[in-house]
């Protein structure tokens, strides 16, 4: 099999996106949002997709991206939704946070879903995202929204750690087979991004401050401060780096 064409050495060569099209899974909020911001404003082609249509709505009207919509939990849906789509790059950013639970009270069916959905959807998105990819044989790059709960054990999130556990192996396996295409695949592991939807339990009196005095930075993160990295790895300036797992915490598990 042949490296793509499309790669080459030059450092600093592709700075922005012009031409190449981009999927952002979990594009209606977040990180997702950000990215989809980021990349859009760097001349790529964004595909910005979500579970259903109307939740991208305002983003699409905000960026111009594309809206799709799918159920990462069908690979009937994923596969007819992508299949056929011309892809330069994919941000795996759909996930579900599931619930805080310990091992011992933890409910299985929401274990089952938190991994349908964050790592088993990931899955499926590179499985048929890269055989257009392939075809096309002009490299490019996956970059997957894992989490610093993979790398370190978090109380109350057996679920969650577990699927980006699994999502980071996705990623290391991936690297290593689509390698020869030209096709790197990295994660990103952010810290919290307290947002409303965090902050029921991040901004508890009880967890922020043992968490955030464990953190180096002391603080946490912005959706930007998460969509940089992601552009980065898509980017050409990374071109020599792939199957890695990138903490993006604030120093979190480098304690």
């Amino acid at each position: 099999m042949s490296r793509a064409s499309g790669v080459t050495a030059t450092f600093g060569r592709m700075t922005d996106f012009q031409g190449r099209r981009v999927l952002v899974t979990g594009a209606s909020g977040g990180i997702g949002a950000a990215t989809v911001r980021l990349l859009t404003a760097r001349g790529a082609q964004v595909i910005a997709a979500a579970s259903a249509a109307d939740h991208l709505t305002s983003i699409v009207a905000e960026t111009g991206a594309s809206p799709l919509a799918f159920d990462l939990r069908s690979e009937d849906n994923i596969r007819d939704a992508i299949a056929d789509v011309d892809l330069w790059g994919v941000v795996n950013c759909g996930g579900w946070g599931g619930e805080i639970a310990t091992p011992m009270d933890t409910d299985i069916a929401v274990f089952d879903k938190v991994m349908a959905i964050n790592a088993r959807g990931a899955l499926l998105v590179i499985k048929y995202a890269s055989r257009t990819m392939i075809r096309l044989d002009r490299g490019g790059a996956i970059v997957n929204v894992s989490s610093q709960a993979s790398l370190v054990g978090l109380a109350g999130h057996v679920s969650y750690g577990s699927s980006k556990a699994a999502l980071d192996n996705i990623t290391r396996v991936s690297a290593l087979e689509l390698g020869r295409y030209g096709i790197r695949v990295n994660s990103v592991n952010p810290t919290v991004v307290m947002t409303p939807m965090s902050a029921w339990y991040w901004g508890r009196d009880d967890i922020r401050g043992p968490f955030l005095d464990h953190m180096p930075l002391g603080r946490w993160a912005t959706e930007e401060e998460i969509a940089a990295p992601i552009a980065f790895l898509l980017s050409d300036d990374a071109a020599m780096i792939t199957g890695v797992s990138l903490p993006v915490d604030g120093g979190y598990t480098s304690r």
